[in-house]
């Protein structure tokens, strides 16, 4: 039975890839991890159906099988593995003090922070209705299920353009949907886009909707702010690219975040600016977001973990 003040050696926080690695890696090394969940168990793979880019999956496995897999394995490994969500934060001495759903006081010499990005999405009800079904936040992930198709991606900075490209080898036509009638996107970036031949920017249009026959995307209904007409884009694939929000905000009065929100981890390593708090995985990158990153470094901030410990245990330091 929990008690009301908990005293640990590592707390992690976050249940995506960089979670679950963490918490192997560091019941392995007999830290007697606990790791709570968050609100959204498993993270943003959970939303995601068919992962065909994860290595030793050669047939491919589905996103919310893969996570119950991380769980699995993590709890098998020792890890403590717990629902609930940090309501506070104190890190201004060690032993952190971490608040579990408002009530619940964790006491511990480490935190590994896991919490990971959302996605940035339109806000239709059709987004989510299609979601896995043609509908996406990540062109790198989800492309190859849309090689030799017509697809549109929504967004206009470095990122969407990125992306954009990238889809623009896959697919046999690539619209991309600008609201503004400019890209904020680099001029490197601008000039690659207008060079390939299957991108058409269209500038100046709002998505309205996102059609479908209930199973799969079968178009886009857009908008012209200039002309003010409707069109409607014959497509089966819809990427958004209007960036991620990390879930860093409770974070923000202790650690130092970037202007987007990512938290600033030491050059190679996971290290926050506080010592004995690491961070990794999406949180931390506003790069790759792939799962595969997202595991390398939730065994990267273990491994960080595991010497900060032992330098204490050491007593040679405080």
């Amino acid at each position: 039975m929990e008690h009301q003040n908990e005293r640990i050696k590592c707390l992690i926080i976050g249940s995506g890839p960089s979670g679950y690695t963490a918490a192997i890696y560091t019941a392995r090394a007999d830290l007697k991890p606990v790791l709570y969940t968050g609100q959204f168990i498993g993270g943003q793979l959970t939303k995601t159906t068919d992962i065909d880019n994860y290595p030793g999956y050669p047939d491919g496995i589905m996103g919310a099988e893969m996570m119950e897999n991380f769980h699995r394995q993590a709890a098998r490994m020792g890890a403590d593995l717990r629902i609930g969500y940090i309501s506070h934060v104190d890190f201004s001495s060690r032993p952190y003090q971490v608040t579990i759903d408002g009530s619940k006081m964790i006491l511990t010499d480490s935190i590994i922070i896991a919490t990971g990005a959302t996605p940035k999405w339109l806000g239709l009800d059709s987004e989510q209705q299609y979601a896995g079904k043609g509908v996406s936040a990540c062109a790198t992930c989800d492309g190859f299920f849309f090689k030799g198709q017509d697809v549109a991606i929504v967004g206009a900075g470095d990122t969407a353009a990125e992306e954009a490209l990238h889809l623009s080898k896959l697919c046999r036509k690539v619209y991309m949907l600008v609201r503004k009638p400019t890209f904020k996107a680099s001029k490197i970036m601008v000039h690659k886009l207008e060079k390939t031949d299957n991108i058409e920017i269209i500038f100046n249009v709002e998505v309205k909707d996102i059609l479908g026959d209930g199973n799969k995307v079968n178009g886009v209904r857009i908008f012209n702010s200039i002309t003010t007409q409707a069109s409607t884009l014959d497509i089966t694939g819809f990427f958004v690219a209007i960036g991620h929000h990390p879930n860093t905000d409770i974070f923000s009065n202790w650690l130092q975040r970037d202007d987007q929100g990512y938290i600033k981890t030491k050059y190679r390593s996971t290290e926050t600016d506080i010592p004995g708090i690491f961070c990794c995985g999406d949180a931390q990158d506003p790069v790759y977001r792939q799962a595969v990153t997202a595991a390398g470094s939730g065994c990267m901030a273990a491994l960080d973990c595991e010497r900060f410990l032992s330098v204490i245990e050491d007593g040679s330091a405080e």
